[in-house]
């Protein structure tokens, strides 16, 4: 029967089998700085974004719809509208299909598709591109900017170009 050398500081937890390392490892506090720091929590990546239309798609009852969620873009979602006949004949629509397809709510309606996105007035179609590319291309609405003049730090909405455009 081969018998083993009892493992240091069995039985009294990690500090202990710390505390008796080999001859010439430091002291524990020397141990404990120089191992690994715990991995911090998982971040939650947010995919989901609350809009508010200037001013509102309008149903055919006469209900305006304006509080709304548009999820983050796939892959796949800016590769199956090239496929659409519409696209293909008028370049312009992609956004109106692509936000149709991203948008998961706007108000009380059942379903978002292109024809609801369609119908929308301009500002909201203007607005929603906007909100699409300050979401997709840079992950959040805020950029943080320094004042040239008095150089102190502050927030400003990001504003650019419209979707598709570059």
């Amino acid at each position: 029967m081969r018998r083993t050398a009892p493992r240091a500081g069995a039985g009294a937890g990690p500090a202990a089998a710390l505390a008796d390392g080999p001859p010439g490892t430091g002291t524990e506090a020397e141990r404990q700085a120089a191992a690994p720091a715990p991995a911090p929590a998982a971040e939650r990546l947010l995919t989901e974004f609350a809009f508010e239309l200037p001013r509102g798609y309008v149903d055919e009852s006469g209900t305006v719809h304006r509080h709304g969620v548009m999820r983050l873009a796939t892959a796949r979602d800016e590769l199956v509208p090239l496929r659409d006949m519409r696209v293909q004949e008028n370049p312009a629509y992609l956004s109106v299909v692509l936000l149709g397809r991203v948008i998961t709510r706007l108000g009380t309606l059942p379903l978002v598709h292109d024809g609801v996105v369609e119908n929308m007035f301009a500002s909201d179609l203007a607005f929603l591109q906007d909100f699409y590319r300050q979401i997709n291309a840079e992950g959040h609405t805020r950029a943080g900017v320094t004042c040239p003049h008095c150089e102190q730090p502050f927030e400003v909405e990001l504003g650019g170009s419209r979707l598709g455009e570059s």
